[in-house]
């Protein structure tokens, strides 16, 4: 066996190690989208993004939105031009 062999063999089963613990795992919370947050009607969200339990959205009128993301319920507001 080679050397190109063995690293080939040890690829493919890092490859199937991988997929298998990742299939397996338990699925994402699922896909978020922007419309489901209550917005004021004239922006427009430049940045969005998520943890565990918040979604925390950037729009085009420099304030920071922080949200819940069980009940889609706003925490708080930032606005980025004070600080």
């Amino acid at each position: 066996m080679t050397v190109l062999t063995a690293s080939m063999i040890l690829g493919i089963i890092t490859i199937v190690a991988l997929l298998v613990i990742r299939l397996n795992s338990d699925p994402a919370r699922g896909l978020i989208l922007p419309r489901e947050f209550d917005l004021p009607g004239a922006v427009t969200i430049t940045g969005i993004t998520w943890t565990g339990t918040v979604a925390v959205i950037v729009t085009d009128d420099n304030v920071l939105r922080v949200f819940d993301l069980d009940t889609r319920a706003l925490l708080q507001e930032i606005d980025l031009d004070a600080l």
